[in-house]
């Protein structure tokens, strides 16, 4: 029994060895195909191995650049231009109204409490200078055209007598009775020479040549004095008021030109002055332009469109300085700097140049740094040079 004992104990240690032996042997066959596939997977442990990056050195630059020819270039509808430094002007755009001129405007209204007894013209006439307009009539204007007729016929009979036959202090009363008729006569709208009659009524006439503009009254209407019965504005030149942010206003110069745009027209006008009191309310400041308006182009209550050219720079920057600049359009964005893509003299291909960009006037921005007189940019296009060289850079070829 003890000999089968030990027999059965010899063969459980035989396989325990046999087993121990397979297991190392599959481990160490694990361990080599891990490093051939490591092998296989980073080529550049082999010292005979090249990278094709460094073969082809210098291909990040070159999917900088971009290729096309004219064609390509008018399909995407890119432009190029050749910089050159400028005096800039910036238009600043303002809504405006028009509103008359107040220096050719006059009220028509009497100084004395009448009646209505005729019209002469109606609102919209336009009327020459002298032409009748309204006739009223007063009591006070017919007490006023009787002492002036009979001044007037004392100073006549005095004057034909003579101080041979008339005393000066009688000459000298008339003279001062003639000249205070006269005066209460213009004072109440009369001329100031009677007419032969007293009946009281009087024709207010046009001061000036213009368009009526209001006419709220009737026939038979009383009208106490001040009372406006119409209202005579000359069109030849109107007044538009422009508001502007009170930031902007001073850039704004008397004596500088305006445009006015209304219905699709311009009309060229100057700035009289600048407002020097800001709405509490809007934050604006009103600019008053004069404007011609032939053809009667304009009326008081439009609305037009404004634009004031102003000077590029601070006030203590010469309004003759030029500077380089480019269309702001010009300018993109890539990998956080500002670019314009310039056409290279060689070979004709569109490159990105770094930029510095300095003040934005009107649609232009001033470059201090970055590109130089007479280089050939893009103007027109830039963000479809740019979609093409992001495509280069992804493999996906350059544009011919």
């Amino acid at each position: 029994m003890r000999t089968a004992h030990m027999i059965i104990r010899c063969i459980a240690f035989l396989l325990i060895l046999t087993t121990f032996a397979t297991t190392l042997a599959a481990c160490s066959e694990s361990s080599e195909q891990a490093a051939a596939t490591a092998d296989k997977t980073h080529p550049s442990s082999d010292p005979d191995h090249h990278d094709d990056a460094d073969e082809h050195g210098g291909e990040g630059e070159s999917e900088q650049r971009v290729l096309m020819d004219s064609a390509a270039l008018a399909a995407a509808g890119i432009e190029l231009q050749s910089i050159e430094p400028s005096r800039l002007s910036e238009e600043l755009r303002a809504p405006g109204e028009v509103t008359d001129n107040a220096y050719g405007t006059t009220l028509i209204t009497p100084r004395v409490d009448s009646l209505v007894i005729r019209r002469h013209a109606r609102i919209g006439d336009e009327v020459e200078a002298g032409a009748a307009l309204v006739t009223l009539s007063s009591v006070e204007v017919a007490n006023a055209q009787a002492e002036l007729r009979i001044a007037q016929e004392e100073w006549r009979r005095v004057s034909e007598l003579g101080r041979e036959a008339v005393s000066g202090r009688r000459i000298n009363d008339a003279k001062v009775d003639l000249d205070r008729a006269k005066a209460t006569a213009r004072a109440y709208g009369l001329s100031g020479a009677a007419d032969g009659r007293s009946n009281g009524e009087f024709t207010l006439s046009a001061p000036h040549a213009g368009r009526l503009t209001e006419d709220d009254f009737v026939v038979g209407q009383r009208i106490e004095p001040g009372t406006t019965l119409f209202r005579l504005v000359d069109e030849s030149t109107v007044w538009v008021d422009a508001k502007l942010p009170s930031a902007s206003v001073s850039r704004v110069r008397a004596g500088s030109p305006a445009t006015i745009v209304s219905g699709g027209r311009r009309l060229i006008g100057t700035v009289m002055r600048s407002a020097h009191r800001t709405s509490e309310a809007t934050r604006n400041a009103t600019v008053r332009i004069e404007v011609p308006n032939p053809d009667d182009q304009l009326h008081s209550g439009d609305y037009v469109d404004v634009y004031f050219e102003t000077t590029s720079g601070m006030e203590a920057e010469s309004q003759s300085t030029v500077r380089l600049a480019v269309p702001t359009s010009a300018l993109v964005q890539i990998d956080g700097e500002t670019v314009v893509f310039r056409r290279d003299a060689k070979d004709g291909a569109l490159e990105p140049v770094a930029v510095r960009a300095g003040e934005v006037i009107g649609d232009h921005t001033v470059i201090s740094e970055g590109v130089e007189t007479g280089d050939f940019i893009v103007v027109a296009g830039a963000f479809a040079v740019k979609s093409q060289m992001l495509k280069a850079q992804l493999g996906e070829g350059h544009a011919h």
